[in-house]
């Protein structure tokens, strides 16, 4: 069932996409720098695309920036949670060194064991 409603919804989006790059295919000219700034720089950079290319590219972009800046800003949950594990391992392992070289006798241990 979840891969029909996916596929219906891949299916509504490229239908979307498809009318959305059908309806803005004319000429639009992009330039790095306004006129006046790039006379005085001595640099001109323009490209000529169709209208859908640079709201495609726009939106890819802006989606790209989004994902970087949230992998950036949860950093610090991330390492938090691999210095928990890796405390949660020496952990365990210090407890199974303690446990095996307790006796098998010892009551406290029994109980907690479940024996």
């Amino acid at each position: 069932m979840m891969r029909a409603i996916r596929l219906l919804f891949l299916g509504v989006l490229a239908i979307a996409l498809i009318t959305v790059a059908l309806a803005n295919r004319d000429p639009l000219s992009v330039r790095l720098l306004p006129a006046e700034v790039s006379h005085l720089a001595g640099f001109d950079w323009e490209i000529t695309l169709p209208t859908f290319v640079v709201l495609f590219a726009a939106g890819v972009i802006g989606l790209a920036l989004g994902f970087l800046w949230e992998w950036l800003r949860e950093h610090k949950h991330r390492a938090r949670a691999a210095s928990e594990r890796r405390e949660r391992q020496r952990l365990e392992e210090e407890f199974s060194k303690t446990r095996s070289s307790s006796a098998s006798d010892d009551d406290v241990i029994e109980i907690l064991e479940g024996r």
